[in-house]
């Protein structure tokens, strides 16, 4: 009864969307699946529409998704950066000094030793680096839906998330060519500046000063950014839904016809996944951090910028890249192992002094 009533009481004010989450990601993976193997001209068509190494097509759906998120970001939160630090400091050290490194490490350990007599150097070069893109994005759209299932302090939520989006404008290019530069692949600093700038500064900027003009010409101050967020919520659904749909018919037929390929590839991801976790929560039921704190600090660590992750290793690597098949995989493997970790979180909450 007790956790009939916990469950209930996470699924409140849940958007339909939130609700159905895994059953929308899976319907929008077997689209794409579809689509690649019955229609893969078209698929090659839309491969094609690309400038500079971008694929226009993908980039445009990124923005879609990224950009509604963008405009809840309120960096005036920032001001409370000290309200609550022990989530703050553990979220800051996990991301940055712990992720990015522990992701490398196990993908080099899992191919170049482990799965060495499986995958030829090459490809477990270019898989490795699908890998450390991933382990250098963290999550900065997604967190919300996590935070808002396990009750998160969404005033917390906040302050985290513009933290890591500022860091990250610094830090994701540096870290990512000093791990590329250890696993012997040629940095490509220019391409990796300008994911940078697509898909985290503009879509940031765009949401600033689209809250900043709802403010200053509405009197119903943060209630119109409210609204308005919610008006374009949509958009943003229909964005990663569509990205989901692209990347899979991109690598539909790699997908079909080597299947154990995919396995190997979610195997340090996953391990991944729930050893940040793990430590992240750890960490702050160690320090008695409350639940509504502790629950999103781990959360964020745990998912994926999958978004900048795959612009990335399609721009530098190209769309039928392994790096590129890689990043897909952390998409198909994070949604149901983060829904897992929601739930597990939602368990726990007895463990953690209230707030």
């Amino acid at each position: 009864m007790a956790e009939q009533s916990l469950s209930t009481a996470a699924d409140a004010g849940l958007g339909l969307f939130e609700k159905w989450l895994s059953l929308w990601v899976a319907s929008a993976i077997l689209a794409g699946m579809v689509i690649g193997n019955i229609a893969p001209g078209a698929v090659g068509i839309l491969a094609g529409l690309e400038y500079a190494s971008v694929n226009l097509v993908v980039a445009v759906l990124i923005w879609a998704m990224i950009y509604p998120m963008m405009v809840g970001v309120d960096f005036a939160s920032l001001r409370h950066i000290g309200d609550k630090p022990k989530g703050l400091l553990i979220t800051v050290i996990v991301n940055w000094l712990v992720k990015p490194f522990t992701m490398a490490a196990l993908a080099v350990l899992f191919f170049e030793y482990f799965f060495a007599s499986l995958i030829s150097p090459d490809d477990a070069q270019q898989y490795i680096a699908g890998l450390i893109l991933l382990g250098a994005a963290p999550c900065t759209a997604m967190v919300f839906v996590w935070s808002q299932m396990t009750r998160g302090d969404p005033a917390y939520t906040l302050v985290q998330v513009s933290v890591n989006d500022i860091i990250m404008i610094f830090a994701f290019a540096p870290i990512v060519a000093v791990l590329l530069g250890v696993t012997d692949i040629a940095v490509p600093w220019e391409t990796l500046l300008l994911s940078v700038l697509l898909y985290v500064v503009i879509p940031l900027v765009a949401g600033a000063l689209t809250r900043r003009a709802l403010l200053v010409r509405s009197a119903a101050g943060e209630a119109a950014i409210t609204t308005f967020t919610g008006r374009i919520k949509p958009l943003s659904v229909l964005g990663l839904l569509c990205t989901v749909v692209l990347l899979f018919a991109f690598q539909a037929q790699t997908i079909v016809t080597q299947p154990l390929l995919i396995a190997l590839i979610a195997v340090p991801i996953i391990i991944q996944s729930y050893g940040i976790f793990l430590v992240s929560y750890a960490a702050a039921w160690a320090w008695k951090v409350p639940h509504n704190v502790a629950a999103p600090c781990a959360l964020i660590g745990t998912s994926n910028f999958f978004e900048l992750a795959v612009a990335v290793a399609i721009g530098v690597f190209g769309l039928g890249s392994g790096a590129a098949l890689a990043t897909v995989v952390g998409v198909l493997v994070e949604v149901p192992v983060m829904l897992s970790l929601v739930a597990f979180a939602n368990r726990t909450r007895a463990k953690f002094p209230a707030a």
